[in-house]
């Protein structure tokens, strides 16, 4: 790699680390290619990427910014995943490890604060955004149903005698 590319290399992920919400460092050894497109291709789906880079210009690139903290986890055979969503990446990552022996997940950042495995695994567990819009909305609606179903309940009653009134005159 020349030193053209090596600098836009880092200012590139210089970037990443800038703009991501979350940042999961791994261990990529002994991972195939297939296994590693499959994994790139459930981030994409997921909203989020994986980069592998070279540890000392991840370092270099890691310098300035929020998620400076992880620089210790770069050491061997490496790669980054990150997202702008706080879950999708940790959770992409975590099942991928599940599945694979050879992918272990190290650590990782959430905006400043800095996770171990066991952190990366606990953001991972949360739920989604839209998981959580979802149960947030179903929440909203089901005051306002019983409200609506409250307030209809004396009119109800109050048809049904107007009619027990009605078919008894009918039947007499």
């Amino acid at each position: 790699m020349e030193r053209a590319e090596k600098r836009e290399l880092v200012s590139t992920l210089n970037t990443v680390f800038k703009s991501a919400g979350v940042v999961v460092v791994a261990h990529n050894n002994g991972i195939t290619v297939s296994q590693m497109n499959d994994l790139r291709n459930r981030m994409r789906k997921a909203g989020a990427a994986v980069k592998v880079a070279k540890n000392r210009l991840a370092m270099l690139a890691v310098d300035g910014t929020d998620v400076a903290g992880i620089k210790d986890l770069f050491k061997g055979p490496t790669m980054i995943a990150y997202s702008s969503d706080p879950i999708s990446a940790p959770k992409i990552a975590t099942e991928f490890a599940k599945a694979h022996d050879k992918f272990v997940v190290l650590g990782g950042a959430f905006g400043v604060s800095m996770l171990d495995a066991k952190g990366v695994k606990a953001l991972a567990d949360l739920p989604s955004l839209d998981q959580l819009r979802a149960k947030l909305v179903g929440l909203l609606q089901t005051p306002a149903t019983r409200i609506a179903g409250v307030l209809l309940a004396p009119a109800g009653q109050l048809a049904r005698v107007f009619n027990a009134y009605a078919t008894k005159d009918n039947a007499a």
